[in-house]
């Protein structure tokens, strides 16, 4: 018999390695998209990706480990962890006797495997059929260059050091208060974000070296966005990645224009680059992001401003009719609707707030 599994990465922390003992899997589907089938008896599934595996359970009647465990960059300290790997059990129903000890995924890569990891992400192509065509986006208008990376932001009181941060283009994201993006670009709010998040990085140098210059090293708060015009983030194509620097004259020479998978979420090698591309078709604000938390809570995100088109179809919707009005604190909203219960535990809870603060 076959099933059908929907795998999801939620750990939100990193990579993960992920096998079945004695059983190989054939990867259909990735992103809610086609692809051509990858049969393989483990995988590698990135914060935030999903995958559709069929599993056949044509093996020998016993107990089988499913074994998950962390891909590690090694040489990073700060990204040390626990080595517990998760191993819950697949049971055949059946006659037999029950083993002493489930078996155990043979082929599950080490941690350290970085290796079996870039070898599995190369694997991915879309099926690119007749009737599951692949429109690979070839005459580029907007072209960007975008270094994430750790950073450091200054600390406002300077007695505390620089404080830890992530950035993309030496900006580290911090949202504005008290209106979202979305609301202030509506209705035309100024004062809350500003159009000129940068095309290219500061300053060229080698991104990957393991010892930057300390002053390259400071990104700068704020919230820049990047306005894009219609048909100028929604579909995503990853066309090509690379160990190093991007090379811009040789690197181009190596994307896959032909059947290239079609994504929502996609990993970026360490110490490498990845190459997207997409039709900015769907208006709106579009938040893009890291998926690992820690890395978008210290600022490793950034925002796509995507203009209506010509219709109303390509155009973004009205706000809702119950959204709360600007002026209005969303606290009175929600207490309008709480029962007498809610209203006591709230005033209570409100109180131990106060005094914390």
């Amino acid at each position: 018999m076959t099933y059908l599994l929907r795998l999801f990465n939620s750990v939100v922390a990193a990579d993960m390695f992920f096998a079945i003992a004695e059983h190989n899997l054939t990867i259909v589907g990735m992103d809610a998209n086609y692809i051509k089938p990858i049969t393989t008896s483990y995988i590698m599934i990135s914060p935030g990706q999903t995958m559709d595996i069929l599993l056949t359970a044509n093996q020998t009647l016993g107990h089988y480990y499913i074994v998950a465990r962390q891909v590690w960059s090694q040489g990073v300290g700060i990204t040390d962890f626990d080595h517990v790997i998760v191993t819950p059990i697949i049971e055949y129903r059946g006659n037999y006797t029950i083993p002493l000890s489930p078996s155990f995924p043979s082929t599950l890569p080490t941690y350290k495997d970085l290796t079996a990891a870039i070898k599995f992400s190369n694997l991915f192509r879309s099926l690119a059929s007749k009737d599951h065509p692949v429109n690979v986006p070839l005459n580029i208008t907007t072209r960007m260059y975008v270094t994430i990376s750790m950073s450091e932001i200054a600390c406002q009181n300077s007695t505390c050091g620089d404080i830890l941060a992530t950035s993309a283009n030496n900006i580290s994201w911090s949202n504005p208060i008290p209106i979202d993006i979305l609301l202030a670009s509506y209705r035309n709010i100024g004062g809350v974000y500003t159009t000129d998040f940068p095309n290219q990085p500061l300053y060229y140098f080698n991104f990957t070296a393991d010892e930057l210059p300390v002053d390259i090293a400071i990104a700068g708060l704020g919230n820049k966005v990047k306005v894009l015009n219609y048909n100028e983030v929604f579909f995503f194509y990853a066309d090509g990645s690379g160990n190093g620097n991007y090379n811009n004259e040789t690197d181009p020479k190596t994307f896959n224009l032909v059947d290239p998978v079609e994504v929502n979420t996609f990993g970026v090698p360490k110490n490498g680059w990845l190459a997207i591309r997409f039709v900015a078709n769907n208006p709106g604000v579009w938040f893009w992001h890291c998926h690992i938390d820690r890395h978008m809570t210290w600022g490793m995100a950034a925002v796509f401003i995507v203009k209506n088109g010509g219709t109303a179809e390509t155009s973004i919707r009205k706000p809702p009719p119950h959204l709360p009005p600007c002026n209005v604190p969303l606290e009175s909203q929600v207490q309008n609707k709480m029962g007498p219960m809610e209203k006591k535990i709230n005033q209570f809870l409100s109180k131990w707030i106060d005094i914390l603060m």
